[in-house]
Order: structure tokens, then sequence, then C-alpha cells
């Protein structure tokens, strides 16, 4: 493929067209309620624990989700293989809504930590689906649209989540907010029969279909989330370090394990000379740095004096970017503007973010608050652009094509226990250096807009071709 090379791909048109369109609602709609729920409580525990108490757990409501998360992320390849689309979405929608329902009728912290467990297991299964469908329900024509729309639903939830969680502590109603949830989830599974088919195509083996749970690599990620998304509980620096120094230990022994391993997680190709790892690492680091709009609603009640709906509404522009970005960047077709732009992706978002951290001041005006939000625009801008790409890359640019659905499942659970190190992080910087100023907040921006920075080196890595092998 040359520089001027033009890529062969399906436009919006097709995508919405009858044949695509409950597919594609149905997959953007799980990662939608993923993703609105993960950050809906950022503004709305507060009222939650003025109401139910359990101010000391406050840390876990966002934990518990996470590791069942990532924990529920291993096992997308082997549930779809086995249950096939139809009933692998029934099934977690229907954990989905039952846990929806617990954090609703909650009546102290405890039994709400249990339903937030069982919203971020099963979330994490629909979010993953929404990639390893896409990989086996669509032509790969539409792969960098359909990737584009379902991550843009990331932008959505960013959007929604602490908006609809401001909103709903406004007015004292935050059990509203996960009963909505549960309307949600019950109108999407009526739609789930009509839109996707039962098994996959016959022409699957029987021993595809026959793929195991990745057990090992499963606890392994678990307890690596769990590491890190306790890491910033603590108040001395030297607990924090070794608990995070313990997470990367786990993620460490979970690429060795599960590399050896016949059920695993990751493609053979994500350890071979090819892409794959960068596509991998350039996803994981992005979406990290995403996590610094966790602390944005309250940064922005505490220096700016905004209302939770109004701080809600400003963390609203990594969303913005994010969906912008996206969209504009699916529709690229040239094969050397695409890779130059993953390219520089990483930079684009650290820039956004830098301007984030010059304008975190005490008593901020509302110029400062303007900046603030045209900093957050450019760093969702910085994924969003890139994000699409990578996710359709990953799907195809893997040694063995057979690895497709495999690529495509793992994508999830790289954005997923990316956003648990990237939250952990985002506490370990507040708890480390909140004085009860800007402080805090400006090493917040500062720390992420290096993460994401460092993230050039393996997206200027990311668009090598694929070494096929031959047999």
């Amino acid at each position: 493929m040359t520089d001027t090379a033009i890529l062969a791909t399906g436009s919006w048109r097709e995508l919405a067209s009858p044949k695509t369109l409950g597919a594609c609602t149905v997959l953007a709609g799980g990662v939608a309620l993923y993703a609105t729920n993960e950050f809906l409580t950022i503004s709305l525990m507060p009222s939650a624990v003025g109401d139910i108490g359990g101010q000391r757990f406050y840390a876990w409501v966002t934990t518990v989700y996470l590791v069942g998360s990532v924990m529920a992320a291993t096992t997308v390849h082997s549930v779809l293989m086995r249950l096939g689309p139809r009933w692998a979405y029934l099934s977690a929608l229907s954990v989905f809504g039952l846990g929806s329902l617990g954090c609703a009728a909650a009546p102290n912290m405890e039994m709400l930590l249990v339903g937030r467990t069982v919203q971020g297991a099963a979330g994490g299964l629909l979010a993953g689906l929404g990639y390893a469908v896409i990989n086996t329900a669509l032509p790969n024509s539409l792969w960098t649209k359909a990737s584009a729309l379902v991550s843009a639903m990331w932008g959505v939830g960013t959007l929604l989540g602490p908006a609809a969680g401001g909103l709903f502590a406004q007015y004292s109603s935050w059990r509203w907010a996960f009963g909505a949830l549960v309307v949600m989830t019950a109108t999407m599974s009526l739609l789930v029969p009509l839109a996707l088919p039962g098994r996959r195509d016959t022409t699957v083996s029987m021993a595809e279909g026959r793929v195991r749970i990745p057990v090992w690599s499963l606890l392994l990620l678990g307890g690596a989330a769990l590491l890190v998304s306790v890491a910033g509980i603590p108040r001395h620096a030297w607990a924090t370090a070794v608990l995070v120094a313990a997470g990367f230990a786990l993620v460490a022994v979970f690429l060795v394990v599960d590399r050896r391993l016949s059920a695993s997680v990751l493609p053979p190709s994500a350890f071979g000379k090819g892409p794959l790892k960068w596509i991998y690492l350039t996803l994981g680091a992005l979406m990290a740095a995403t996590m610094v709009d966790m602390y944005v609603p309250m940064f922005g009640q505490r220096l700016a004096h905004l209302s939770p709906v109004v701080a809600g509404f400003l963390s609203a522009g990594l969303a913005i970017g994010w969906t912008v970005g996206e969209i504009s960047s699916a529709s690229l077709t040239r094969h050397h503007v695409i890779v130059r732009t993953v390219a520089v992706a990483p930079l684009v978002m650290a820039t956004g973010l830098t301007i984030a951290a010059l304008t975190q001041h005490e008593d901020a005006s509302p110029a400062f608050v303007a900046l603030w939000a045209v900093g957050l625009v450019i760093s969702g801008a910085g994924i969003g652009v890139a994000w699409p790409h990578l996710s359709a890359w990953a799907m195809s640019k893997v040694d063995d094509p057979a690895e497709g659905p495999a690529a495509a499942a793992a994508i999830n659970t790289v954005q997923v226990i990316s956003a648990a190190f990237g939250a952990a992080l985002a506490g370990v910087v507040v708890n480390l250096t909140d004085v009860g100023d800007a402080t805090a907040a400006r090493w917040l921006f500062v720390s992420f807009a290096v993460l994401a920075a460092l993230a050039a080196v393996a997206s200027t890595r990311s668009g090598r071709p694929a070494v096929r092998t031959v047999g």
C-alpha cells in the first residue's frame, strides 16, 4: 500500500441502511449504557452518600465497577463464541438491568456496592461485545465507521453521565438515575432479537464454539485492577506506591501467562513483530488519559464555584471533542493521512490537557472556565481522531486473519484495564497533592498531559503493516 492509496470504506449511509441499522443501534447502545453508568456516579455520589451514608466506601463505588468490568471483559470472546451475538447481548443486558435495579433500591452503601459490582460485570461484557460483534456481523469495509460509532458512545457517556448525575443530584433524586438505566436496558433488550442473529455464521468451526474462558488471565487482570483502584485510598505515599507497583507487576505476569495459555485474552499477534501491540498500547494510553475527566466536576465546583449541573456539563467538553473528532476522522480515506493523523493524535491530546492545566485557578473567572472547556475539547479531539482507525487496525492487522474476532474482543479488555489504571492514577495524584487549592488540579492535568504525550511513541508505530503468516 502506497502513501497515495485510497482505502475502500463504506459510507455512513451504508452503515445506517436497514440491513445494519438495528445491529449498530444495539452495539452502540450497549457501550453507551456502560460508559454513561461509569461516569454517572461522579456527580451523583455526594447525594447518595448524604442519603444512605457510607462515606468511607466512596472510592469503592468506582473501584468495584471497574474491577467487575475488567474481569468480564476477558470473557467476551468465549461468551460470544458459546452463545452467539443475540443471547450474549440478552444475557448481559438482563444482568445489567438487575444490577441497576439493585442500585436504585439499595438501602445502604454495602448493597449499592453489590449492585455496582453486578453492573460492572455486565457492562464490561456489553462494552466488549460492541467491538467483537463488529468483526463478526459487519463487512470489513464498515469496520472503521462502525468503530467510530461505537467508541463515540464513550464520548456520549462522558457527556450524559456527569450531566445526568448532576441533574438528578440537583433535585435529590439519585435513585431515579439508576431507575432510568433499568428502563433503557429493558428497551434495548426488545430490539436485540430483531437486530442480531442467534448464532454465528455456520461456517464457524466447532472448535471456535468451544473457546474456553481464560480464568487465569481473568484473575490476574481483576487483581491488578483492584490493586490500582484502591491505590489512591491510603494517605501514605509509600502505601500508594506499593499498591501501584503491585498492580503493574500483576499486569506483567498476565502478559507472560496469557502468551502461554491456549485460552488467552490477547491474540498471538499481540506478542509478535507486527503493529498490534503498539495499537493496543496507544489505545490504552489514550483511554487512561481520558480518566482525568473524573475530577472535572469536583474541581469545577471547588475552583469556579459552578453548580453540580454546570460542572457536569463542563466535563462534557472532552466528550464533545471525542465525538466530533471521531465522526470527522472516520471519513478519511487516504492511507498516509490516516497514519499521520493517528501518529500525532496523542500530542493533540497532550496539548489540550496542558491548556487545561494552565487554566486551573482559585475563584476562576468565566474566561478561565471557557479556556478550560476549550482545552477539554481539544483533549477529546486528540483521542477521537485516532480511535476509529486504531480499533479497525486492531481487527485487521493480525498475523492470521482467524485472530480477528479475538483481536476485536481484546480492544475492550485493553480499554477497561487502562481506564482502571487511569482512574487510579488520577486518584493517586489528587490525594497526594490536594491541599485545598488549585494545586491538585494543576498536577492532575500536567501528569495526564505527560501520559498522553508518551503515547506518541506507540502511535507512530501503529500504522505499520501486519506480518501475515504463510501456511
